[in-house]
Parts: C-alpha cells; structure tokens; sequence
C-alpha cells in the first residue's frame, strides 16, 4: 500500500524537495494512516517535513476534545509538530443558515489556508471518499468536471490516499497495531455522504465487491479526458476571450464552448445549469439575447458573444400609451402611424402590400381599447397563419438582430397582443374577405 501511495504522490507530483507537508489530523483511521505514511516517506527520502493539524469543530463534545487528545498524543509520539484550532461549528451554521456538515468543512479548509502557507497541506480523502463524492455529484446533477471526482491537487492541498481504498488502511493499521478514533457522526444516516456509504455502496459491492478499486482506473480515465477537455479550454480561452465577450467561439466544439461560457460565469459569480449552458450556446451561434441575472445578459450577434449589463426597460419597463390615429410615439427615435382604409376589394390592398412596408388588421376585430406598448415579459402571439401560439421571445431571438430588440411596437386589446412589430399580426384580427375596415400600421425611423 506504501508503495502504491508513494507511486500516486510521484504521479501528480505532489511533494517537491524542501516542501513542509502539513497533514490534516481527525484521529481518524484515515487521516492516522496518511500522517504515518507520510512521516515513514520523509525520513526514508529526506525530501521533506511533516507537520499536523487538528481542527476540533466543538460538534460532539467531550468527544470532540477526545479526538484533539488522541492528536496530539499521538504526534507527541512520532516527534511530529502539532497544533490544534476550534472552531464552533454549531455556531456557524446558525448564522450562515448552512448544514453542519458543510460548515465544517468551510471552517476546515479556512483553518487549513490560514497555517499551511508556504507549505502544502495534506488531507485523508482515499478512493472510498473520492467514489461517494461523484455519486453524490450524479445525484445532485453534474457534467464531466464532477464525474472527475476529488482532484489529486488543488492549490497546495494534496490528496496521496485517493489510489488506496478504506479496507487497505484499516487493514494497514491493524497490521502495524496502530489504533484511531471513531466519529461517532460517521456511523449515523443523519448526514447525506453518510447515507450513499452506508447504503448505496453496500449494493454496489454486491454487484462487483471491487467496486472500490475498480473505480480508481475508472475516475483516473474521466479526470485524463477531463484534463484534456480543460485544455482545450485554455486555447479556446486564449484566442477568442477578451474581458466578458467572446469572438469567434463558434468555431470551437460545443463542449469547450459550454467550458469556455461557464468560466466567465463563475468568475462573474452568476450560477448555472446545464439547461443555462444549453440556452446560452445557442445564443452564441445562432445570435440573439438570454437574461441571466438581473440586468446581466447574454448577447450575440453570431460573430461576437458578450456577457454585459443591460438596463431591462423592453421586458421588466414596459412603455405604454393608448393608440391612436396618426403618429404615436413611445421611443424616442421612432413613431408607429396608424390609419384607416376603407375598401371593398382586399386584393387592392394585398397588391399595395407587397410593394409597401407596412401591416394590416381587420379595424372590426379589435375588441375594445388598442394600446400601443413595448416589450412584456410572457408575450405570447398567434400569429396569422398560424394554428399555435408562440413565445414572442423565442420569435424574437430567431428573427430579430439584437441591437433592434428593445425598440419593437406591440399592440394589444382587451384580449392581448394583436401586433407584433418585425414578426406579424394576430390570426383573429387578419383581414379576410368580408373585412371593410383596415388598420394600416406603418413604423420609421424619426
């Protein structure tokens, strides 16, 4: 087994010559188990230092001062400097409105940043830990990066046990007759990781009892494509990136591009979904405009893609005024005219139609008020010729440039859109071969 850790630290090049390894200490079998490993590694090479750590998170009492005792005897032993750091848990996950759990582990990682600099820091994450965490991914929802598993190397957190499973360190541990504590936690349900090592790796042993040591190689091959996906990534990044926006990110494979989309993101602090990725991928080839937070869009005009602020005045502020006959104006650079024809022979009409750009509705048709407005959140349309309802922001996105979206007219009645600027009029209010009474709606530039 010491081999096998020795070989897997080698293979990630984790310890370099003069390095101080801080080994995170729970007096668990694991952790026991690395701080020995380590210890017996460094002064069989001298290559580097062993120090430990002990974060006592206050959850179980005096078994929790039970553990630091164990530590620091323990260290005390091997002649291995130790500290030991409280935290209150508890305390924390109150105040932060998060699970125990994951308090912890946000107090651990922040002890251990703040006493490990210029130093790495080791932790007891072994093949059992790395197999629960890409199964709680898969439930939870996750792409390639979270079926990687726990990475090898994160900053200057090492993780040398993850080629080695829990049954090879307690069988290591029995062998050299050397004791641990138990987390009484760790024997309960009560905890969501507790919950797939209780009971869902239990089944899957019992369709392949090396399932533990099967998964290694599985992991190491998702982690190599994964590795290979990020640099991808990297050369994507490099030649099309510029701040938030994107050129000519089309011409990469949709997996880098999602990559590449995702980044700016998570730099922006903005979640995602896969669905979220999907949507703005879209977006990026085929142009148009997506929401993502707040005022924070996604625009693309098919060459360039940009991730920037837009005041939401054409969804979330619509303008609106009662129509009128002659000029009607909501924006301030254009005017929407309306007027009425009368005529007995639609084909006339039809025949001005198509040299002319301008709409015409039934007059008879509008019930009740008209009002001209923009834009709305949830328009909805049937339009002519048509026998469904659609989307106006899906038609939009298909049809519409995005620099000319916010300045669309839409006119609706007391049953709703009846006018769409760009995209058409409703079915209802078509004209048709009893219609005397046309509206004629035309639109110009002031």
């Amino acid at each position: 087994m010491i081999d096998k850790i020795f070989n897997f630290i080698k293979q990630h090049n984790m310890i370099n010559k003069g390095d101080t390894v801080i080994c995170g200490l729970s007096g668990g079998a694991d952790s026991v188990c690395l701080l020995l490993v380590l210890y017996g590694l460094s002064r069989k090479t001298g290559l580097f230092s062993v120090k430990a750590i002990h974060v006592n998170h206050c959850i179980r009492g005096r078994e929790s001062d039970r553990d630091e005792n164990f530590c620091r005897e323990l260290c005390n032993k091997i002649n291995v400097p130790f500290k030991a750091v409280s935290c209150n848990v508890p305390e924390y996950a109150k105040k932060n409105s998060v699970s125990v759990e994951e308090s912890a582990r946000i107090m651990r990682y922040s002890v251990f940043a703040e006493n490990s600099v210029g130093a790495k820091i080791a932790t007891a994450h072994n093949a059992d830990d790395n197999l629960e965490t890409i199964i709680l991914n898969l439930a939870r929802g996750t792409a390639l990066r979270g079926l990687s598993g726990i990475p090898p190397v994160r900053e200057n957190i090492i993780r040398p046990l993850l080629a080695v499973s829990r049954a090879e360190i307690e069988k290591y541990l029995i062998n050299i007759n050397q004791d641990f504590v138990t987390d009484s936690t760790n024997l309960s349900d009560d905890y969501t990781r507790n919950k797939i090592r209780h009971m869902i790796i239990p089944v899957l042993k019992e369709i392949n009892s090396s399932v533990i040591e099967t998964s290694v190689n599985s992991i190491s091959a998702v982690r190599s494509e994964n590795s290979l996906i990020e640099s991808e990534t990297e050369k994507a990044l490099i030649q099309c990136r510029n701040g938030n926006s994107f050129c000519g990110l089309g011409d990469f494979h949709e997996v880098v591009r999602r990559r590449c989309i995702s980044k700016i993101l998570a730099e922006n602090s903005l979640s995602y979904s896969h669905k979220r990725l999907a949507d703005m991928d879209n977006i990026l080839i085929k142009g148009g405009k997506i929401n993502i937070s707040d005022d924070m869009f996604f625009v693309s005009d098919r060459q360039t893609a940009e991730l920037k602020k837009i005041p939401k005045t054409a969804e979330n502020q619509t303008v609106s005024s009662a129509l009128v006959m002659g000029e009607n104006s909501i924006f301030p650079d254009r005017i929407l005219t309306c007027e009425i024809l009368l005529c007995d022979s639609l084909r006339k009409i039809d025949s001005v139609h198509k040299k002319l750009t301008f709409y015409l509705l039934d007059y008879d048709k509008i019930i009740g008020r008209a009002f001209l407005r923009s834009r709305k959140f949830g328009d909805k349309i049937k339009l002519q010729g048509r026998n469904f309802t659609s989307f106006v922001k899906k038609l939009i996105n298909e049809k519409i440039p995005p620099e000319k979206r916010d300045t669309l007219h839409f006119i609706e009645d007391e049953k709703g859109t009846i006018f769409a600027e760009s995209l058409g009029i409703a079915e209802r209010v078509a004209p048709d071969g009893n219609t005397v009474k046309f509206l004629k709606i035309s639109v110009k530039n002031k």
